[in-house]
């Protein structure tokens, strides 16, 4: 049977059509799932039974294992779900001063390689698929309804690529999109990418109010070339390229996300070839305290303080990320890296 999240509400109605039901049951279905947070058909009692009897038999609700749950201090919490087939996936709630902001995983395993990400300690497997990235925010949705709460905001940069697994996830954000379903707004949601090329060029073509943030984490070829194999394939003149193209196409700002690395990424010299390789670009950088990973070689930047004065002086808009769950596995893949004993405890 197919999870009834794996459909916008259009793609369910359409879908509810070709096997003989009307149309407006999608609807019904929407406000049941999503707006009363209600997962059994049993319960929606505006349906009849026979056709509560049939959704049944077509259609399944199912949540995922919850194999470990981490609370830190600052009110983050961080869930290691496993999926039906065993793999086991990463999604973080964070507690933000504008709402709550959730972190879904988009596939088991990463291929990118980035020499300072956990996630990339175990390969890709498969790609979620669109059902499997929405049930992510169905169950963060369901652990806030305790406090009479609701996810609000959503980033889509935990384990995996998201455009390489790009028709999913651009369905994923149709579906909490909708109107009759979570109506998270589409500026309250952002896809983060490591550069893949053609990729941004399709998300530009979509002119969605997305937004777009693109993994740097260097100013220049050579640093990013030791930090992130992708870099040989689409180089950063490759990647400007395509920035510029999205910010023509979509008149967007767009994010630069840079993880401070010490003695590798985080020289004045490379925050000035940082703002010159930027200049004039509507887009603003995100500096991110590097979370330790102790299989690899990199430390937390100490010069975090000087990077971000140069930029400023250089006219380029910057912030420091705050930091959300230092004290639980803050670094992406690093709880389902320690629960597959691939990082020690």
């Amino acid at each position: 049977m197919e999870s009834i999240f794996n459909f916008t509400e259009q793609q369910l109605q359409d879908d509810l059509v070709a096997k003989g039901f009307k149309k407006y049951l999608a609807r019904q279905l929407y406000d049941w799932i999503y707006g009363k947070n209600i997962y059994s058909f049993d319960e929606m009692t505006n349906i009849s039974k026979s056709d509560r009897d049939k959704l049944k038999t077509i259609y399944q609700i199912n949540f995922f294992e919850i194999v470990t749950q981490q609370v830190s201090k600052d009110g983050t919490v961080k869930f290691l779900f496993k999926l039906p087939d065993g793999f086991k996936i990463e999604t973080v709630l964070m507690r933000q001063s504008y709402g709550n902001s959730v972190c879904v995983t988009t596939q088991v395993g990463c291929n990118m390689g980035c020499g300072f990400c956990a996630s990339g300690l175990l390969k890709k497997t498969r790609n979620l698929t669109t059902a499997e990235i929405v049930t992510q925010v169905v169950m963060v949705n369901n652990y806030l309804q305790a406090s009479h709460e609701r996810v609000s905001h959503l980033v889509v940069m935990g384990i995996g690529e998201p455009f390489d697994n790009f028709e999913n996830v651009i369905n994923f954000v149709n579906i909490v999109n909708e109107p009759k379903g979570y109506q998270i707004g589409a500026r309250h949601i952002t896809i983060s990418t490591c550069g893949l090329v053609p990729k941004i060029i399709a998300f530009a073509n979509l002119q969605t109010q997305v937004n777009l943030a693109i993994s740097l984490h260097a100013p220049n070829d050579e640093i990013r070339n030791q930090l992130m194999p992708i870099n040989k394939a689409f180089p950063i003149a490759k990647l400007m390229e395509a920035v510029k193209y999205y910010l023509a196409k979509t008149n967007r700002r767009v994010t630069f996300e840079y993880i401070l690395i010490n003695d590798v990424n985080d020289s004045i010299e490379n925050a000035k070839e940082l703002a010159n390789l930027i200049k004039g670009m509507n887009a603003y950088v995100n500096l991110i305290p590097y979370n330790k990973v102790e299989e690899n070689p990199y430390e937390r930047s100490t010069h975090i303080n000087e990077f971000f004065d140069t930029l400023q002086k250089h006219k380029i808009n910057c912030i420091v990320r705050r930091e959300f769950g230092h004290d639980i596995d803050a670094a992406c893949g690093q709880l389902r890296a320690k629960n597959e004993g691939i990082i020690r405890r």
